[in-house]
């Protein structure tokens, strides 16, 4: 195999090419994260306003609509990621998907522009029709589906340039995630201030002027990608995971009648001389003993993809099947953050927004979580990850499931700061409704929960990417998104929940987040609820993240184990099981290397 001059990636290994990789590389993913996200973000805090001001949707309705639409988003970023997995290379994948992306604005644009493509108010939650409905529904999905499949494709191309077996270059890779989301901060710093402040100008007539300076920084965005081509390490898409994965489950299925193997050497493996892929071999976990099944090569059995597995590809399953409570758990912080990007919006507009003789759009609040993000990003990079590292000798300092739950803690905290500044505010506006409380009053929940999602955003891309097999980091690392996007579903059905249910148990029979005016709604109660709902998710991300099994590679792969690092006298690493064994190869014995299962319940 070797290099591939025309396509630009090593078959084998694109790690072997030198004067590619690195951050060299990486700088350019860095440029089209932030100037793509300067827009993304900018229509993620103000785009409420725009549907409730412009499209004439009601309260919630607008709301709704923008969740629906973050969680389409996100979403589709598995289809970004299936496709550079499978298909299409990452890059090519960033550049199909950016196309649409950049369509979408365009298209929103002429739409915020002309006056005749916009509904007239009507009094319902929702007054798009006819031909403006198609273009708004148009736009908004090829939105999701740009957007969403860049974000499938893009963080992994940039975690590509980094070797995670070489010492150096993984400790590198640890400082990529944190560099890239400060790339992404400082965009959406100067979305949510310039590109907002020029959509709100005017009575809220500059839209059309915030959409097409958005395209315009996307479209350069996308040109920085394609400029870094030269310095790119690409790896060669490989084959499907989807059918690795129904190939397990469907041979598992086939073998259920037969006993498991008392010893896992016996359990099916390719000999690394007669495979024709680079991938390391995973090591065997006793979790999920029911797949196991599926290595178990019968009698005069000849080893095809639907009659036998190998033991790594049955890992792959167990990995992702280990993954799906992690998922889970974190869901409800994204349900938070759709709550805090919509109705703290809302808030903001009837509170005070003069900062000396300047009015602050009220969807520019986030800047003030994003400015303690630029701060604290590289003082957590260049100073606590050092340190962390002496104890912990973690490369990225504290391993990435740690990382998460203190951002699930913080988010909890987040939404109870959130319910109190609510109440000072309807309170305020009882005694003086001429004098409402500052905008900056909702600086401490934002804040907060900025906290909250530095650590856990780079902690679950960082999580997906490193734990997942090479065949399928694109699709992994999109179950962060994944997260995401049904933490916004779920915001809506909340939303609807809740407005069914209070509706029937309140006196005014009227539900806690019903109609148009904020001042006449129980958003405080809203907030308690969810609040409520995330110490009650931490306590069980506590248990799903201690008993989550970290993978392993061959012995080869594998750092020594003499002196396992302890934070607190908790071990990290806590011990190890050696299995040293023969391993089935296609009807001979193959002398093989040793097994190592670590029992790392790593987390707290």
């Amino acid at each position: 195999m070797g290099n591939d001059t025309k396509t630009g990636y090593d078959a084998i290994n694109p790690w072997k090419i030198k004067g590619k990789g690195g951050f060299k590389a990486a700088s350019f993913i860095y440029a089209l994260v932030a100037l793509e996200n300067m827009g993304f973000v900018a229509n993620v805090v103000s785009m409420v306003m725009y549907f409730f001001l412009k499209m004439h949707f009601d309260l919630s309705g607008s709301a709704n609509t923008l969740t629906n639409l973050m969680g389409s988003t996100y979403l589709l970023s598995v289809v970004g990621g299936f496709i550079s997995d499978t298909y299409l290379n990452r890059f090519n994948t960033c550049i199909i998907f950016g196309i649409l992306e950049v369509l979408a604005l365009v298209m929103m644009t002429i739409q915020a522009h002309n006056g005749s493509l916009q509904p007239e108010g009507c009094g319902k939650s929702s007054c798009v029709k006819g031909r403006i409905a198609v273009m708004f529904y148009a736009s908004l999905c090829l939105l999701a589906l740009g957007t969403g499949g860049v974000k499938g494709s893009l963080p992994p191309l940039g975690a590509d340039q980094f070797d995670s077996k070489d010492p150096k270059e993984s400790k590198a890779l640890a400082s990529y995630f944190n560099w890239l989301l400060l790339s992404s901060t400082i965009g959406s710093s100067i979305g949510v201030t310039v590109i907002v402040w020029v959509s709100t100008s005017n009575n809220n007539n500059g839209w059309w002027k915030g959409f097409l300076i958005i395209s315009i920084t996307t479209f350069i965005g996308y040109v920085f990608l394609v400029l870094g081509k030269p310095f790119y390490r690409l790896e060669a898409p490989g084959d499907s995971p989807i059918i690795r994965i129904a190939q397990v489950v469907v041979v598992a299925i086939k073998n259920r009648g037969l006993s498991l193997l008392e010893s896992p050497g016996e359990l099916y493996e390719i000999n690394e001389k007669e495979s024709d892929s680079a991938e390391a071999k995973i090591a065997h976990t006793k979790q999920f003993r029911c797949l196991d099944k599926a290595a178990i090569l019968g009698d005069n059995a000849n080893p095809t993809p639907w009659t036998v597995c190998t033991v790594t590809q049955v890992e792959e399953v167990k990995v992702l099947t280990r993954m799906l409570p992690i998922i889970a758990s974190t869901i409800l912080l994204n349900t938070c953050m759709a709550q805090l990007q919509t109705f703290s919006v809302q808030q903001g507009s009837l509170m005070d927004r003069r900062l000396g003789f300047f009015q602050v759009p009220a969807p520019s609040v986030p800047v003030i979580p994003l400015a303690f993000m630029i701060i604290l990003i590289p003082i957590y990079e260049l100073i606590f990850v050092p340190f962390a590292r002496k104890i912990t000798k973690h490369p990225s300092g504290i391993t990435q499931l740690q990382r998460v739950g203190v951002g699930l803690v913080l988010s909890a905290i987040s939404m109870s700061v959130a319910a109190l500044v609510e109440v000072k505010r309807k309170n305020q506006l009882l005694k003086n409704p001429t004098k409402p409380i500052s905008l900056f009053w909702l600086s401490f929940q934002y804040a907060i929960f900025g906290i909250a999602d530095m650590f856990t955003l780079v902690g679950l891309l960082e999580f997906f990417y490193k734990e997942a097999p090479a065949g399928m980091r694109s699709l992994s690392t999109s179950f962060t998104w994944i997260s995401l996007s049904f933490g916004y579903f779920l915001s809506s059905v909340f939303v609807d929940i809740i407005n069914s249910v209070t509706k029937r148990i309140s006196p005014s029979r009227k539900g806690w987040l019903y109609g148009q005016d904020l001042n006449k709604n129980n958003l405080n109660l809203f907030y308690w609820f969810l609040a409520i709902l995330s110490y009650l998710n931490f306590v069980n991300y506590l248990y799903w993240a201690t008993w989550y099994k970290y993978k392993t590679e061959d012995s080869t792969n594998i750092p020594s184990m003499e002196k396992s690092p302890s934070i607190s006298g908790v071990p990290l690493i806590k011990s190890a099981e050696i299995e040293v064994s023969n391993t089935t190869n296609g009807g001979s014995i193959v002398d093989h290397t040793q097994e190592i299962s670590w029992k790392n319940n790593q987390v707290f």
